[in-house]
């Protein structure tokens, strides 16, 4: 019989197979399990303050924002402004790099699981000592008067040639490997959920700074012309007193007025290359670049004052931890945590590794790669823990802390969340309350001004009465066009705190792009 074929291979083969089957085997550690939030039947059940302020049950005409669309506010150049941050915003790039970096660690995680193979090749030069370790086996054997010859044979230079391979495969008994995937899936799942929350952040920031902008440029146009009804106002009390009818004091008092109103102007310009200024950091702009694209528009935004202002129709409110970016990165990285307490736990069980190799070694070239210069092994080995000074008990108890400041950090996030919705719900319904109070103020206004234009011309009065009800209706608009702004900044806040409702938008650059391209490694 052929030695050759002696089954002396089966013990491997039926270790192999062992270790198949208990690779097979559940991980070690806790399994993640998605921590339940409590949420309230109303949105007016969770609130703080006044019960006036509270989110109002939906009327079936109430316009619903289950999912905030900046469309709404039918604006074009805010549409635009949003679609240049999303493609030029270095928070958004950067983010986006940060979930490229985690699906290439995911990537690298998922790698563990399967054989390792490595060529290798070589060609030395070498020769041995001849007083080397090597001689003492020779002195032992050689007879005396031949050692000087073996020894001087043994030390010419040789050249070695070696080729071949080299596998290895660690077998996952333990689930350390598929923990390491599992927290890297997780880590993944959070950079992404951070890209979102970035993204609508942004978002959010670009329309709160729009619309100051536009509310102070209105300003900028209420506040003028009210500087050239007292110009008028100024002139003619002038007027009255060089002919007599007044004393020098009411031109003196009117001045001061216009004095004060000139003085708010430079004030209001700075609030205005403020704003400009931050729109333009927002959208990846150099200072200047959207002077012309935000320069104040033809139509006036007088019609925000008139609008009609959206009932606050919030959907359910057990959606609010699926609505917010912030809540689904704060689950992935107590998924992540969770996973890790796993990867911690294999490593106080032993780790087995199969190897084998397979190459050729040949002194000269003459014979190498005849099967004659063949050399192989094959066989697996054993790492197995047994004193470290408690480093890895020390390891778990780590990863364990870890994982329960995860779970804080996921509860005080859900908390923050319903404060911010509860917080922007009562800013916007107060300001919305505050609006509809200086509407009738200025419909009052013009009712007074159309009542003192028609004394002066009947003759009943001077001018000077319609000078001043002209006053308090600019007085009157500039507080209603300031509160519609800050409605406009309320509703962006609210929008802001109920999240993106899950929208997978992507922001389109390269790194990003080129990520979410790259297979997602399937989960064993």
């Amino acid at each position: 019989m052929d030695r050759r074929y002696c089954p002396r291979s089966h013990p491997l083969a039926a270790t192999a197979a062992v270790l198949l089957w208990l690779a097979g085997c559940a991980a070690v550690g806790p399994d993640h399990v998605a921590p339940q939030t409590e949420a309230p039947a109303r949105w007016s059940d969770w609130h703080g303050g006044d019960a006036t302020l509270a989110a109002p049950a939906a009327s079936p005409d109430a316009q619903q924002l289950a999912r905030a669309d900046w469309s709404a506010f039918d604006d074009p150049t805010l549409l635009r402004l949003q679609a240049m941050a999303a493609d030029a915003n270095q928070d958004i790039q950067a983010a986006a790099l940060r979930f490229a970096q985690a699906r290439v660690q995911q990537t690298m995680a998922a790698a563990q699981r399967d054989p390792q193979l490595a060529a290798r090749a070589g060609i030395s030069e070498q020769r041995q000592s001849e007083v080397g370790s090597g001689t003492r086996l020779i002195d032992a054997i050689a007879p005396a008067q031949n050692r000087d010859a073996i020894i001087g044979v043994l030390s010419d230079p040789y050249t070695l040639y070696q080729a071949g391979f080299d596998a290895s495969w660690e077998p996952d008994l333990w689930g350390r490997v598929r923990r390491s995937v599992e927290a890297a899936q997780a880590s993944s799942d959070a950079a992404r959920a951070s890209v979102r929350q970035i993204q609508w952040s942004i978002a959010a920031e670009i329309a709160r700074a729009y619309f100051q902008l536009r509310n102070v440029q209105q300003q900028l146009d209420l506040a003028q012309a009210d500087i050239a009804v007292s110009r008028d106002a100024l002139a003619l009390l002038r007027a009255k007193v060089g002919g007599g009818l007044l004393d020098d004091s009411a031109p003196v008092r009117q001045r001061q007025q216009l004095d004060g109103l000139e003085a708010r102007l430079p004030q209001l310009r700075a609030q205005e290359a403020q704003a400009i200024n931050q729109l333009t950091l927002l959208v990846g702009a150099r200072p200047g670049a959207l002077n012309e694209a935000l320069a104040k528009p033809a139509a006036a935004n007088d019609a925000a004052s008139d609008r009609r202002w959206p009932d606050l129709a919030l959907g359910v409110p057990s959606e609010l931890a699926h609505r917010r970016p912030d809540i689904a990165a704060a689950e992935a990285r107590l998924h992540a945590a969770t996973a890790q307490i796993g990867i911690a736990n294999a490593d106080l069980y032993p780790r087995i590794t199969l190897g084998a190799s397979f190459g050729f070694e040949s002194v000269g070239a003459q014979r190498f790669g005849e099967w004659g210069s063949r050399q192989w092994t094959i066989g697996p080995s054993l790492s197995l823990p047994i004193f470290d000074q408690g480093r890895r008990r020390s390891t778990i108890a780590l990863r364990e802390l870890e994982q329960q400041e995860a779970a804080v950090a996921y509860q005080q996030t859900v908390l923050r969340a319903w404060h911010e919705v509860d917080t922007a719900v009562s800013a916007y319904m107060a300001e919305r309350q505050r609006q509809q109070r200086l509407a009738r103020q200025v419909a009052d206004s013009r009712d007074d001004l159309a009542l003192a234009q028609a004394k002066y011309r009947h003759g009943m009065t001077d001018a000077l009465p319609a000078l001043d009800a002209q006053r308090a209706l600019l007085q009157a608009q500039r507080d209603a066009a300031d509160s519609a702004g800050q409605l406009q900044v309320a509703l962006v806040a609210v929008y802001k705190a109920l999240g993106d409702g899950g929208a997978a938008s992507q922001p389109a650059h390269a790194a990003l792009a080129e990520s979410a391209r790259a297979p997602r490694p399937a989960a064993r």
